[in-house]
């Protein structure tokens, strides 16, 4: 598969990983919107969460967990962040695998952005 995400899952391309278990790694984007600013992304491929299967709970559910544990570990989970996952072209989905932007560091504006 020539999915950027899958190789930096998978090893074969370097990152600087902030977290990792079984079901998925966390990076900092390398266009942060934020001061933190990390991408979680599931080993798995989904293409997004409308790809999701009914068979995906306990994936879908450790994404969010991880979230949370990036977020503490960032050192932004007292203050607030936002968990943000765009789904397809016209929901701003750059890259067709499923990951979640932690954001935050800062105060955040309006809804669904940075």
């Amino acid at each position: 598969m020539n999915c950027i995400f899958c190789k930096i899952a998978a090893g074969e391309i370097p990152s600087n990983l902030v977290y990792q278990d079984e079901h998925a790694v966390a990076f900092p984007d390398i266009h942060p919107a934020a001061p933190v600013h990390v991408l979680v992304v599931p080993r798995k491929h989904v293409q997004s969460v409308a790809h999701l299967a009914d068979t995906d709970l306990e994936l879908a559910g450790s994404l969010l967990l991880a979230a949370r544990t990036v977020a503490e570990q960032a050192g932004v989970a007292d203050a607030g962040y936002r968990v943000i996952i765009n789904i397809g072209d016209e929901g701003g989905q750059t890259v067709p695998h499923l990951h979640l932007h932690v954001v935050g560091g800062r105060q955040l504006t309006g809804h669904g952005t940075a």
